[in-house]
């Protein structure tokens, strides 16, 4: 996993718990620090999000969206304008696989395999469906990225998922309606 998505990880975790909580969670874990574009294995961030201090009833799927949520508004910070022309979570979801994928086609990485993401409109507006599939299984934190997007909106969603990876399914599907906040 590319050391952007840890890199992201410690901006939150500082943001909401400080400075002192990621350096603790460094040193419980006995790892270091990460450069953006080098790769690390897909466990150690499954240890870092264990040692998160939040609720410790917590599971490791809720971590995930917890911190996918978090990453949204850091990323918008970091990217705006990728989310300026946007004025939904919709219209911004829309265009993840140009986002993501500007050239087309995704990456395969090595060890993980490419993401496969397909973002469909539904009828009538005002949601979206979200294929994903990926060797990761990270179905989780795709729905804490899509919360994240309609709290950066002003919206909210309603996340249902009738298909998933987890459960056996070729790929997950991720059904989301949005609405404005209240």
């Amino acid at each position: 996993m590319t050391g952007i998505i840890f890199n992201l990880l410690e901006e939150a975790v500082t943001r909401r718990f400080g400075a002192g909580a990621w350096a603790a969670m460094l040193a419980r874990l006995d790892v270091g620090g990460y450069l953006p574009f080098d790769q690390y294995p897909d466990d150690e961030l499954f240890r870092l999000l264990g040692a998160l201090p939040v609720a410790p009833e917590m599971n490791a799927e809720e971590r995930l969206r917890w911190f996918g949520r978090a990453a949204v508004p850091l990323l918008a910070e970091r990217y705006p304008l990728i989310f300026a022309p946007h004025q939904s979570a919709e219209s911004f979801l829309l265009t993840l696989n140009a986002i993501l994928h500007p050239g087309g086609e995704p990456p395969s990485d090595v060890d993980a395999g490419p993401l496969d993401l397909e973002v469909l409109e539904v009828d009538p507006p005002g949601g979206i469906v979200l294929g994903y599939r990926s060797v990761r299984r990270l179905c989780a934190l795709a729905e804490g990225f899509v919360t994240g997007t309609a709290d950066y909106y002003g919206e909210q969603v309603l996340i249902q998922q009738p298909r998933c990876m987890l459960h056996g399914e070729e790929r997950c599907a991720l059904v989301c309606t949005f609405a404005p906040a209240a």
